[in-house]
């Protein structure tokens, strides 16, 4: 798969030069909450996830892409669209900048960006969908300043050592992404 390309980053198909990447944001606990992992990752597990990653989208049902910085070329984070049903058009999106110094730079926000151009334009998606746990507004904000709704609540879903959270259920269908990016262009076009 050709990178995709947004404003400030790249999206590109995952390697088998990625594996120290993936066996070291993986295995941070510090996200497991958000990405619901319970058990740290092996170095084979990865390897054979790696062995696989070269199916498309059709069969896997699911598309991890490596966040990488254009002018840098520094790899930053993960994006995946999982849970891929070519029937209904829809997928998940799930996304992770690894490294805490990397995040707020306006990476997340072109990757998710990148990645709607890619699932409603090449992929002709009805819509794309994230979960986001209460505890995190960061990504919260995030979705909705990239067009998502929250559509749901789904009350007291996840359990943390600090007791039960809700977790909210957003949404983007092509229809308002298309809205949107033309809002966007014409807007881009007059200043």
């Amino acid at each position: 798969m050709e990178p995709l390309k947004g404003n400030l980053v790249r999206l590109r198909a995952i390697e088998p030069g990625d594996e120290d990447l993936l066996y070291k944001w993986e295995n941070d606990q510090k996200i497991w909450q958000v990405s619901n992992t319970l058990t740290p990752f092996s170095r084979q597990v990865l390897h054979q996830y790696l062995e696989q990653a070269h199916l498309d989208i059709f069969q896997a049902r699911q598309l991890r892409m490596v966040i990488e910085v254009i002018e840098s070329e520094k790899p930053v984070g993960l994006i995946d669209l999982f849970d891929f049903d070519a029937f209904h058009q829809r997928a998940g999106l799930g996304i992770l900048i690894g490294e805490t110094a990397d995040r707020g730079k306006g990476f997340a926000k072109d990757a998710i960006k990148t990645t709607l151009v890619y699932a409603f334009t090449v992929l002709l998606l009805n819509q794309v969908y994230s979960s986001i746990d209460e505890s995190n507004p960061v990504s919260l904000n995030l979705f909705k300043a990239t067009g998502f709704r929250v559509t749901g609540n789904k009350e007291k879903w996840n359990r943390s050592s600090s007791g039960w959270t809700d977790e909210w259920f957003l949404q983007i269908t092509s229809d308002e992404w298309l809205v949107r990016d033309l809002k966007e262009g014409i807007s881009s076009k007059n200043e």
